[in-house]
């Protein structure tokens, strides 16, 4: 059996067992801590915004960040549809009802006619969307310009599902920093990684601590345990905090990996016919943290199935891109706004995702389109 190639392994370097063995050796291993509050600033410096509180997973900073958007039981809430179901579980943890959004055939990301679409029916039926969730798809921003307009138009917030795009760009800007509130992952197969972790990031203060104070406990300022209203148990551990400090010193470091492993799969397999990677919009920097392109089945022997089954069979893991949410059974009784024909299904239908680990040895990413090119000559 050849050797595994997995989708995206976590990168662990030295830095991170600096901060670990600190807290080892200071005996502050539960929740909250020096590495947690240090995690916190050196996060916000990166990205440029205010104030930032670590959680225990980016699902957990959804569900605080819709909370403080005021989304209670019956609210409607606006959410893209090309996503992991973490995007839309915390709607439904809050008693809300999501509405799916389609993806723009350009960026794959949120589209903005579909969006209007949403907005003007709900308009028309007298109960407008209490936020909009934009997920930046696969480490990509979503055009938040034209996103905003909309949306400040309706006086609707943006939480921003920043996820997938740690360390992309929109315009200058940082992901994470566009919406109202923005939302980070440190799962472990995330550019970088806590082993599991999350951070809800604002420049509104009052949001950050209010997101604090839910996730532990809502605890009252007593010397005893007083409890006026629902908490979570949503705080990050201090010795994951510590992982997460030593992988932001090499944050850089990993997207110019993930960036340069694209380029080599671009460079490979770009001349075969039906083979579309997924663009770059020109108004940012792609994190590229999966390569993905779509196979036109039309133009090329094999389609986006029979080739993650080819690299199966050559113990290399590929996956298709994320079903969207509306085909979800979970979700099949809610609304759907397509951009004209349903974008984020063509994707699905034809999308893959190929080895990214910044842990892939040059060797093994050569077997990889080695395998992929084999498969697209008929030879498999």
């Amino acid at each position: 059996m050849k050797e595994r190639i997995h989708l995206s392994l976590a990168h662990l370097g030295n830095e991170e067992l600096t901060y670990v063995n600190e807290a080892f050796e200071t005996n502050w291993v539960a929740p909250l801590g020096p590495n947690v509050d240090s995690f916190e600033k050196e996060l916000s410096n990166y990205i440029n915004v205010n104030y930032a509180t670590a959680v225990s997973s980016g699902t957990a900073a959804i569900h605080l960040g819709l909370q403080l958007l005021g989304v209670r039981k019956d609210d409607i809430v606006f959410c893209s549809s090309l996503t992991f179901v973490a995007s839309a579980n915390p709607i439904l943890y809050q008693g809300a009802e999501p509405v799916f959004i389609d993806s723009d055939p350009i960026t794959w990301n949120m589209s903005t006619r579909a969006l209007e679409k949403a907005f003007e029916e709900a308009k028309k039926s007298g109960k407008l969307p209490k936020a909009v969730i934009v997920v930046n798809l696969y480490g990509q921003s979503a055009d938040y310009d034209p996103i905003l307009e909309i949306c400040n138009l309706y006086n609707v917030p943006v939480l921003e599902d920043a996820a997938e795009s740690l360390g992309a760009t929109y315009k200058g800007r940082k992901s994470g920093t566009l919406g109202k509130l923005g939302v980070f992952s440190f799962n472990g197969n995330k550019i970088i990684t806590t082993s599991g972790g999350g951070m809800l990031v604002s420049d509104d203060q009052e949001i950050i601590d209010r997101a604090k104070f839910l996730a532990t406990q809502a605890r009252e300022n007593e010397l005893h345990y007083q409890h006026n209203e629902v908490g979570y148990n949503y705080r990050l551990s201090n010795v994951l905090a510590g992982i997460g400090r030593g992988q932001l010193k090499v944050l850089e470091d990993r997207v110019s990996g993930r960036r340069a492993i694209y380029s080599k799969y671009y460079d490979e397999l770009n001349e075969f016919a039906g083979i579309e990677f997924m663009p770059e919009a020109s108004y940012g920097k792609h994190n590229r943290w999966l390569t993905t392109l779509t196979i036109n089945s039309s133009f090329s022997i094999i389609d986006s199935s029979g080739l993650i089954k080819a690299l199966h069979q050559e113990n290399i893991e590929a996956r298709p891109v994320w079903k969207p949410l509306h085909l979800q059974p979970l979700f099949k009784d809610n609304k759907y706004y397509t951009h004209e024909e349903s974008v984020s299904e063509i994707l699905f239908r034809d999308g893959l995702c190929l080895p990214s680990s910044t842990t892939m040895t040059l060797s093994q990413q050569e077997r990889v389109i080695d395998a992929i090119k084999y498969a697209l000559k008929g030879r498999y």
